[in-house]
C-alpha cells in the first residue's frame, strides 16, 4: 500500500491491480483508515485518467451487493442529482416517464442536509413506505412502471467506508472520487441507462460551472466505459428550485405539478430530464417529440394517475392527491416582508437551505428527525419585481419562535435595481 500511495503522489497512474488492491483490503479491514486517506488526498492533488476512475468505480460496484433488475421488462433509466434545495424533481419526474411506458425502478436514500431525500419526502403521505420485498418491487414495476425502495445497507460498502473518511479528511471535492462514488451506485442499482443532474451554484456541492461540466464529462465517460447509456445536465442551484422547500410542501408541489401548473422552473427541469429519460429508455429517438409526449401526459392528467396509483400501490393514502391540504401541515405560518423595492437579485439557495433545516425540514446528522411539515415556500424568486412590505416567503413551524431562521433568511436575500433572471439550464452533455 505504500508503494501504491507514493505512486499516485509521485503523479502516476495506477494499475487496475493496484486500484482493486486498494478497495478490497480498506473493505475487509486490511488497510487502515491512515493509509486511505493518504491515498485519497494523493489523488485529490494529482487526480486520475478516465482509466484509472472508471477501474475504481468498478472496483467499488464489485465491493458489495449488485442489485438484478433483469426480471424487470424494458429498459431501466436511473436518474440522479447532485443535490439542492427544494429538489422536489423526483417526486414529478418518476410518476411522469412512468406514464410515457419507461420503467422507473428507483432505489434511493434519506437526506443529509437541507432537505430530506425523495423516501422523506414521499413518507410524508401518510402510509407511504417503502419496505418492499424484492419480488414485490419487480411486480409493481413491470405491472405499473414505477416503484421506490429504500437503498441496501450491503449495496456499494466501499463507498459508504470512503465518503466517510474524505467528509473528515478534507478530500471530499476531488473530481474522481465524486464521479467513482456517484457512479458505483447507480451500477451497482440496477440501471440499463442514467441520467444525471449535476447542479451548480450556492446550493450545489459543485459551486462553479467548469467544475460541474467537469464532473458530469467524467461521469458520462464512466457510464458508457461500462455500458451504460448516460447523459448528464448541467443545472442552475443558485436559488432553490421550484418555490417550496421541506417535505410535505414539496409533495404539495409536486401534485401541483403533475396537474400542469406548478413552477416554471421545476416545469422546465422535469421536461429535459424526462425526454433524456424517455430517449434512453429507446422509446423515442429525438428529445424534442419526447418533450412533447410528456407535456401532453402532464396536461391530461396521465402522469397524476400515475402518481396517484404509485402512491396506493405502496401504502400511501391517494385520497391526498385530490386533497394536498391532508398533509402534514405546521400550526404556525409566518410571513416575512420585504425591507426594500426593488428586484431579487440574490436568494441564496445554501442559506435558504440551512434556515429550512434549522425549522426542521433536514438532517444535521444522520440520527436527526425530520419534521415533514416544516419548510419555506417562497413568493418571490430572482428576477421578480417586489414592494416594501410585500411578503417573500412563508416561514412554516411547529414551534412560535423563529427569531434565529428569520436572520438566515434576511441574510440570504439581496435587492437590486434591475432584474436579471439566472438560466436554469447550462448545458447537456451525452457524448
Amino acid at each position: 500500500m505504500v508503494d501504491i500511495i507514493t505512486k499516485k503522489r509521485d503523479g502516476h497512474a495506477l494499475t487496475p491491480e493496484e486500484i482493486n488492491f486498494f478497495i478490497n483490503g480498506y473493505v475487509t479491514g486490511a488497510i487502515p483508515d491512515y493509509q486511505a486517506s493518504a491515498l485519497t488526498m494523493a489523488i485529490y492533488f494529482r487526480d486520475m485518467s478516465d482509466q484509472e476512475i472508471a477501474t475504481l468505480t468498478e472496483a467499488m460496484v464489485h465491493s458489495g451487493d449488485t442489485v438484478d433488475l433483469s426480471g424487470i421488462r424494458g429498459v431501466k433509466v436511473d436518474k440522479h442529482s447532485t443535490g439542492g434545495v427544494g429538489d422536489t424533481t423526483t417526486l414529478v419526474l418518476a410518476p411522469l416517464v412512468a406514464a410515457a411506458g419507461v420503467p422507473v425502478a428507483k432505489m434511493t436514500g434519506r437526506g443529509l442536509g437541507f432537505t430530506g431525500g425523495t423516501i422523506d419526502k414521499l413518507e410524508s403521505i401518510p402510509g407511504f413506505h417503502v419496505t418492499l420485498t424484492p419480488e414485490q418491487f419487480i411486480r409493481s414495476v413491470n405491472e405499473d412502471q414505477i416503484a421506490v425502495i429504500g437503498q441496501s445497507s450491503e449495496l456499494v460498502p466501499a463507498d459508504k467506508k470512503l465518503y466517510a473518511l474524505r467528509d473528515v479528511t478534507g478530500s471530499v471535492e476531488s473530481i474522481p472520487l465524486i464521479a467513482s462514488s456517484i457512479m458505483s451506485k447507480k451500477i451497482a442499482a440496477g440501471a440499463d441507462a442514467i441520467v444525471l443532474e449535476v447542479t451548480t451554484g450556492a446550493g450545489a456541492f459543485m459551486k462553479d460551472e467548469e467544475g460541474a461540466v467537469r464532473l458530469a464529462e467524467t461521469m458520462v465517460r464512466i457510464g458508457r466505459h461500462v455500458g451504460r447509456t448516460t447523459a448528464a445536465v448541467i443545472t442552475d442551484m443558485s436559488q432553490p428550485l421550484g418555490r417550496a422547500v421541506g417535505n410535505a410542501l414539496e409533495v404539495k408541489e409536486a401534485i401541483e405539478t403533475l396537474r400542469g401548473a406548478g413552477p416554471d422552473d421545476l416545469k422546465e427541469l422535469v421536461l429535459t430530464l424526462g425526454s433524456l429519460m424517455v430517449c434512453a429508455a429507446g422509446k423515442m429517438t429525438d428529445p424534442g417529440a419526447a418533450r412533447e409526449q410528456l407535456e401532453s401526459l402532464l396536461n391530461d392528467g396521465r402522469a397524476l394517475e400515475k402518481f396517484r396509483q404509485f402512491v396506493a400501490n405502496q401504502g400511501g393514502d391517494p385520497n391526498v392527491i385530490d386533497h394536498p391540504d391532508s398533509l402534514p401541515a405546521a400550526r404556525f405560518q409566518i410571513e416575512l416582508p420585504a425591507e426594500h423595492s426593488g428586484y431579487i437579485t440574490e436568494l441564496a439557495a445554501d442559506q435558504i437551505g440551512l434556515a429550512a433545516m434549522q425549522l426542521g425540514a433536514g438532517r444535521a446528522t444522520k440520527d436527526d428527525r425530520i419534521d415533514p411539515a416544516a419548510g419555506i415556500v417562497l413568493h418571490k424568486k430572482v428576477g421578480d419585481p417586489v414592494k416594501q412590505g410585500e411578503s417573500l416567503l412563508t416561514i412554516h413551524s411547529n414551534r412560535q419562535d423563529v427569531t434565529e431562521v428569520t436572520a438566515q433568511l434576511k441574510r440570504s436575500i439581496r435587492f437590486g435595481s434591475r432584474s436579471v433572471r439566472p438560466k436554469l439550464i447550462h448545458g447537456t452533455i451525452t457524448e
